[in-house]
């Protein structure tokens, strides 16, 4: 197989492939309950725990299908991202197994955790300003310079592909759903989630969760099309990137809504996790139980999976104190 960076969404046949291939590369994530959060909300909360998965984020599984699709030419040429930190971490250790180079544009302000696990796993970083168009024109030169693969970290076939597999793997695990929610930056995971019900449950409600200060997807879905925000603001690191062309337009056929979230919300329930399920998880996943906070009424008396999504917190830095903020 030939890696693609092409706007067609990955088919039936990718997902298959991404789902054996990461058998026994990827962990396979468990499913957390807790009830006295279930007793709170008035619903019950099925968190799949991707904060378990390798290198700390489901990141991984995009990552690593994505490098396993390279041909020999195109791996000795090494790959190239641009990520605040979760994808290129993910990127730099399955480069890394696979004996690929790796180079990943950061925001100078990313996240200190993150940055140490894009070092750690041997990949070389290259600074830029923290914003999109700063992302994308750094990795643009660097790949002109150097002639590597770029495997963004949304807008791609095989990372969509790979990171379907967390939403076949909670089907498996849990009980009936009535509905799925997943966190929204580049819209790789939802776009992989939104495949993923189309082949096994098409009928189940799919819901899109984004922060209030970085709400491009939810702007986008109700106008029609893609929303360029001059500016973010939000705790949740991992969800500042813009929704993709190719996220969106699955997110537009398969997605039932975005749900907004303020930062406020989206802090307390970090701190519930860590309180009730005794688990390490970044704002950025938490948001997922934040919107249910939010709107409990919509939720009552229903069964949800909850998708967090990592577990990269800088613990110099919590959400919840003010030097954080």
């Amino acid at each position: 197989m030939a890696a693609r960076l092409t706007l067609q969404p990955p088919g039936l046949d990718e997902l298959q492939q991404a789902q054996t291939l990461l058998t026994g590369l990827a962990h396979h994530t468990p499913v957390l309950e807790s009830r006295t959060l279930n007793r709170k909300l008035g619903c019950r909360l099925l968190f799949k725990c991707e904060n378990f998965q390798r290198g700390g984020a489901f990141k991984y599984r995009g990552a690593c299908y994505a490098i396993a699709s390279l041909s020999p030419e195109q791996k000795a040429h090494g790959v190239a991202t641009h990520s605040s930190g979760n994808h290129g971490a993910a990127l730099a250790l399955a480069a890394r197994e696979a004996g690929v180079e790796c180079t990943v544009v950061m925001p100078w302000n990313a996240n200190a955790t993150k940055r140490d696990n894009v070092l750690r796993n041997g990949a070389r970083i290259i600074d830029c300003e923290p914003n999109q168009q700063a992302r994308e024109e750094a990795l643009a030169a660097w790949i002109d310079f150097s002639r590597a693969v770029p495997i963004p970290p949304y807008e791609h076939r095989d990372v969509i592909a790979g990171q379907a597999t967390v939403a076949l793997e909670l089907l498996q695990q849990a009980d009936s759903l009535d509905a799925l929610l997943v966190p929204v930056g580049g819209g790789g995971l939802i776009a992989g989630s939104a495949l993923a019900l189309s082949w096994k449950q098409p009928d189940l409600p799919l819901l899109g969760v984004e922060p209030a200060g970085a709400d491009d997807a939810f702007r986008a879905l109700r106008q029609g099309h893609r929303v360029r925000l001059d500016q973010v603001d939000t705790i949740c690191d991992g969800l500042r990137a813009q929704i993709g062309e190719l996220t969106f337009a699955i997110l537009q056929q398969h997605v039932e809504a975005i749900l907004t979230v303020d930062d406020e919300t989206t802090i307390a329930a970090t701190r519930l996790l860590f309180e009730r399920l005794k688990i390490v998880v970044e704002p950025s996943s938490a948001i997922v139980l934040a919107a249910v906070i939010q709107q409990p009424q919509r939720f009552t008396g229903q069964t949800l999976g909850l998708v967090l999504t990592g577990g990269n917190v800088d613990l110099d830095r919590l959400p919840w104190h003010p030097a954080s903020r």
